[in-house]
């Protein structure tokens, strides 16, 4: 008998409900900054791109970011032509793949030899705030614990991802981003406006006004910002990779290097490169 695929951690039904209320014109500074980044990125690569596609959940935010471009959304299943694409940007989306390696692994079988991956998603990091007062809230009313804020990885295993999905030259880096609300109910709206509110799909006990009360206390007192505000954290990872092509640079022999790359820039090595943004 064919082994059993392990369950989905995301329920799509309900992602797609979360997106489909969100408010980006009034919610978007994550999407502005994961552009921005992209932008300078780009900017740094010595080449112009002719055959782009942007895999994105918003395709009304992204859609014009580059002319041209084939923009699809990011389905289990990837809507892309095999071979075509010079440049792949999966655009703030990845944290919610069930299957992120597949995601990547499609993106790089779109692309023509020695093309551009660019991924830019939340990671680790991403709310820690929040995922602590409602824990601790749970746990002081009842006793138990339910996921409300979805894992996500962390910079060393997202960029493996790259390796394992078949992409050279890997590089992976984060940046912090913290903004500040007058309350958690503030917090909760924002998120609600980005489409990003709790679409795990393993069954969990509903949220109580209590839960939410004892949370906004607990966040109140251990995360203020000042002036009577909170602060919350999000965490842009930023993944970059290549098609292969025999023009590219190979690595050397595995244990020939008499310095490891990694000791010397000072950084998390895997593969053939990877940086770390300041402060992490």
């Amino acid at each position: 008998m064919p082994a059993s695929q392990p369950a989905a951690m995301v329920d799509r039904t309900a992602l797609v409900r979360h997106r489909a209320r969100a408010r980006l014109d009034r919610a978007a500074f994550l999407h502005d900054e994961a552009r921005f980044e992209i932008q300078e990125r780009l900017a740094e690569v010595n080449r112009t791109f002719t055959a782009p596609a942007i895999v994105t959940a918003f395709p009304g935010f992204w859609g014009d970011f580059l002319p041209g471009a084939t923009v699809v959304p990011d389905e289990d299943i990837l809507p892309l032509q095999p071979g075509v694409h010079d440049l792949v940007i999966h655009a703030m989306a990845l944290h919610w793949a069930n299957d992120p390696v597949g995601q990547i692994v499609q993106c790089r079988r779109a692309m023509v030899a020695d093309g551009l991956f660019l991924a830019v998603f939340l990671a680790e990091g991403t709310l820690s705030e929040l995922r602590t007062a409602l824990a601790e809230a749970e746990i002081a009313l009842t006793g138990g614990l339910s996921p409300r804020v979805a894992p996500m990885g962390g910079l060393r295993d997202l960029g493996r991802l790259l390796q394992r999905a078949g992409l050279a030259l890997p590089v992976a880096d984060s940046s912090r981003r913290t903004a500040t609300y007058p309350d958690l109910f503030a917090l909760i709206t924002d998120l609600r406006m980005m489409g990003e509110t709790n679409a795990l799909a393993r069954r969990r006990v509903p949220a109580t006004r209590d839960l939410f009360r004892r949370a906004a206390e607990i966040y109140q007192d251990s995360f203020p910002a000042g002036q009577g505000r909170i602060r919350a954290s999000f965490d842009l990872i930023f993944l970059t990779g290549w098609s292969p092509h025999e023009s590219q640079q190979k690595p050397l022999r595995r244990g020939s290097a008499s310095t490891r790359l990694a000791d010397a820039l000072g950084t998390i090595g895997f593969g053939d490169s990877t940086t770390l943004a300041p402060g992490q």
